[in-house]
């Protein structure tokens, strides 16, 4: 770390010719209190620690997640924050994993790696059944399988064959890649794909109801990935959605070798035991907000944001309690200076995002703007979610103007390495001048084009300046991401010191400036003028 903080104090220390003019306007004596408070006195470790090992996993109304909205609150408050507050919306059923066995009891016994899907109900005890391998993808697969299921445990994912990586599992993005990602990304009309999402959505549940019909005792997917990483996840959350059937998720080299027994002799058996638990005490999930007021009380106001849910199979590390915890130290930092911004710099840790980005929208419904109601789409659930940016119109609310700068992180444990403009022409020179005293720390690149699938996803969807920041990869996807792998081990602490100084930094910047950030144009119903546009037949 010395080596990093003194490059990091020569580069603040260099005198204003030697920097681009335009970074001359960056208040560089805030820039060296920020870098000494988030070097030499950083807590971002300790607290991604107590999220992961203290508390765990933090699957959406779960119990973990429910002490983890606690606990932020009290160090925000610690801090000396203000207006801590946590801010519900109707979620649905809190569920979470007492205990769970899964083992092949013949041809041959072996414990296998193995996880109840989130929000499946339990096995009431163990049960004992063979399997049977029953892909099924779409209705029309039911008819194949009517009458042999009664009894079986069910695969219902097609086994394939494995993978090999074609990279190194760990890495950082090289100069070239980062250049790559500078391309500006024409919008695409494509208002069909969230009736296709729907579809899908509905198959779960008719899955269920045929599972249930045929007798199944329980039905097992196979783990999207080889390396025996699970995901554990499960989408049917909402009301009146619980599944009737037990549901596990088996390692992919677990999963496959079932299929290959059942394939080549008689079909292995299993002793099942899933012992979960629901809970229907409070179906509101919760966003936590914390400021640190500004000083014109008509400057509005600057946010920085992160989920802090996880899904159920590790402790949700990477994904995302290195973004709360960098979010958070962040807000100490800031707070631990004695800042008094102009603008209110507000702090969020957003609820559901796993679930399909549902903290973050209901916070733009609740403050910021609303879009026309969907005709059938349920008000919970992942339906929800799906369709929204193709509502119109877009209608603002009173707080639409008041929000001048959103930036999030969602993207692992990885170092800062820039920021994408979405599209924004005009924010590119302000964050390349924000940029200017990292360049010791490997940030700066600005690269015009867009994300999505992450929480500044609706805010820049409305017209507002919605940002995500670039990090390094590390083992994110290729090992971590959604998997029981996804623990503390995989933080790195030299990154997220890195990131937390770079997220206070714009902050303060942000807060600070003489005007907002430019807003891109107001987001209106597009027209389809292409003959050859023909509606996509898969999304």
């Amino acid at each position: 770390m010395r080596a990093l903080t003194l490059a990091l104090f020569a580069t603040v220390a260099a005198t204003p010719l030697a920097a681009p003019l335009a970074a001359q306007s960056v208040d560089r004596d805030a820039v060296t209190r920020i870098i000494e408070e988030g070097t030499n006195q950083s807590e971002v470790m300790p607290i991604a620690q107590h999220l992961t090992d203290v508390i765990g996993p933090r699957l959406t109304n779960s119990p973990g997640m429910r002490q983890a909205e606690e606990w932020t609150q009290s160090k925000f408050r610690e801090w000396g924050l203000r207006n801590v507050h946590k801010e519900g919306f109707e979620f649905g059923r809190g569920w979470s994993i007492v205990s769970s066995s899964v083992r092949m009891v013949t041809p041959r016994p072996i414990e296998l790696t193995a996880i109840p899907i989130a929000w499946t109900p339990g096995t009431n005890g163990t049960i004992t059944a063979p399997v049977i391998v029953a892909p099924m993808t779409k209705e029309a697969d039911f008819a194949r399988y009517r009458g042999q299921l009664a009894g079986k445990i069910v695969l219902v994912t097609q086994p394939d064959t494995g993978s090999e990586p074609d990279r190194p599992a760990f890495r950082r993005l090289s100069q070239q890649e980062l250049n790559d990602q500078d391309f500006f990304e024409a919008p695409v009309n494509d208002p069909d794909a969230a009736d296709r999402r729907l579809k899908r959505l509905d198959f779960s549940l008719k899955l269920d109801a045929f599972l249930k019909s045929e007798g199944a005792v329980a039905m097992a997917t196979m783990s999207s990935r080889d390396g025996m990483l699970l995901h554990g996840s499960g989408y049917l959350f909402g009301r009146g959605q619980t599944p009737a059937t037990p549901g596990i998720e088996i390692a992919a080299e677990d999963y496959r070798r079932l299929a290959r027994l059942a394939r080549v002799g008689q079909a292995p058996t299993l002793e099942v035991t899933s012992n979960v638990r629901f809970d229907d005490s409070d179906v509101q999930a919760y966003n936590i907000l914390a400021d640190i007021p500004g000083t014109d009380p008509k400057a509005g106001y600057v946010m920085a944001g992160a989920h802090l849910d996880s899904w159920a199979a590790g402790d949700g590390a990477s994904d995302n309690a290195a973004g709360s915890a960098v979010v958070m130290e962040a807000a100490r930092i800031l707070s631990q200076m004695g800042v008094r911004p102009k603008r209110t710099i507000r702090f969020a840790l957003w609820n559901g995002e796993e679930q399909g980005l549902l903290g973050s929208l209901a916070y733009i419904e609740q403050h910021i703007a609303t879009r026309a109601p969907a005709a059938t789409a349920p008000t919970t659930g992942l339906a929800r979610f799906y369709g929204w940016t193709s509502r119109w119109p877009i209608t603002k609310k009173p707080g639409y103007d008041q929000l001048a700068a959103y930036f999030n992180l969602d993207n692992g444990s990885g170092k800062i390495r820039g920021i994408y403009a979405e599209n924004n022409q005009a924010a590119v020179p302000i964050f390349r001048e924000w940029f200017a005293p990292f360049q010791a720390m490997g940030a700066g690149t600005v690269a015009m084009r867009r994300t999505s699938s992450t929480d500044h996803y609706f805010f820049q969807s409305i017209g507002l300046q919605g940002f995500q920041f670039i990090q390094d990869p590390l083992d994110y996807g290729s090992r971590i991401h959604h998997t029981n792998a996804d623990t503390f081990d995989h933080l790195k602490g030299e990154d997220l010191r890195q990131a937390s100084i770079i997220m206070a930094s714009f902050l303060l910047n942000a807060a600070n400036a003489d005007k907002p950030l430019p807003k891109p144009p107001l987001p209106r119903q597009p027209k389809v003028t292409d003959p050859y546009a023909w509606p996509k037949a898969e999304d």
